[in-house]
């Protein structure tokens, strides 16, 4: 990352971007993680997806199909995901000073799109189609069920990639908290793609095996249709969480407190006033402070004392990549507003 130099302090304002001469080694890990867990996922969807259309044509299965494009939606899911990857990385310009991360959480929100779309609802078409269409037989049922076998042991493979990447994410957190406090998408979308997927082959499965010995199809075109609404509820939370995402969400509030802790306890800082922070990107965070500094400091102590507590939160928190900090006193409190 390129180094910049602390802005002057201008009419008791100073705000600094943050400086770095490389990227932090815990922070290249998870990037690093997060791509191998996205290329793992890719290779194999694209295989599964090829052996389920092919075993969707010779058994005539409305689950296998339903299957057979969950595979293919996935497929897509993960190029997109690589193509956040790329955008996010170029570095800021004239037009866009601030960069490019949060493409990665668009294209996170279009990885929900197209789930919903290409897997949720048209699995529940074909199903709710041959529910009220039944005429068609299965046949080759032999091959059908050596693919979904084959299917839930890759994705378990895949599964098992992700869910690495996730405990190492988790840093001794609960499930929930790192879900909650979560700010990078991708292995999140994975790991939930994976869950559906295996889900959803348990459901064609035993769709198959209720038609198979019941001899009725209804079995197979239900499961069609419990896959696409499984399909639909990982698509909405998927969506949710991206959205949040590009509207803007701040960093966790553990690191919240933490900063506040960090400036409250530097020289000369009498009270904090505010705390606004936004995360960019999954690595990329802006802060914001306000803070009421002794007055009786003078322009070149007060600029010292500012770039010391930006040297510490940077040290401590290297996804801090701008860091602004006005001097100033809480106005609202004199109104009698509430302070927040």
């Amino acid at each position: 990352m390129t180094a910049h130099a602390p802005a002057n302090s201008s009419s008791g304002n100073h705000a600094s971007q943050a400086a770095s001469s490389g990227p932090d080694p815990g922070e290249s890990h998870h990037e690093g993680g997060g791509l191998r867990v996205v290329i793992a996922a890719l290779a194999i969807n694209v295989a599964i997806a090829i052996i389920k259309f092919l075993a969707a044509i010779a058994s005539r299965s409305a689950g296998m199909l339903a299957e057979a494009l969950h595979s293919l939606a996935d497929t897509a899911n993960q190029i997109f995901l690589l193509v956040g990857f790329r955008l996010a990385a170029r570095p800021p310009d004239e037009e866009h000073p601030f960069g490019y991360a949060t493409e990665s959480y668009f294209w996170a929100f279009i990885v929900a799109l197209c789930i919903f779309a290409v897997g949720g609802s048209v699995s529940i078409v074909e199903g709710i189609q041959k529910l009220f269409h039944p005429h068609h037989q299965l046949e080759n049922l032999g091959w059908a069920f050596a693919v979904l076998i084959a299917s839930i042991l890759l994705e378990s493979y895949s599964f098992y990639v992700a869910m690495g990447e996730f405990q190492e994410i988790r840093k001794g957190r609960s499930v929930r908290r790192t879900l909650r406090e979560a700010r990078d998408p991708t292995v999140l979308t994975v790991m939930f793609e994976d869950l559906a997927a295996l889900f959803g082959l348990g459901v064609a499965t035993l769709g198959l095996v209720l038609t198979y010995f019941t001899g009725n199809p209804l079995w197979d075109s239900i499961a069609s249709v419990v896959v696409g609404l499984a399909l639909v509820c990982v698509a909405f939370v998927l969506g949710r969480d991206a959205k949040s995402l590009l509207i803007g969400r701040s960093v966790p509030a553990a690191e919240q407190r933490r900063i506040s802790e960090i400036a409250a306890a530097s020289p000369d800082v009498l009270s904090v006033v505010h705390i606004r922070t936004l995360h960019f990107g999954p690595k990329e965070a802006m802060c914001g402070l306000k803070l009421q500094f002794n007055p009786a400091l003078d322009i070149r102590t007060l600029e010292q004392r500012i770039n010391e507590l930006e040297a510490r939160l940077r040290s401590e928190m290297p996804h801090l990549r701008r860091i602004y900090v006005e001097p100033g006193f809480d106005e609202r409190a004199g109104r009698g507003e509430t302070v927040g």
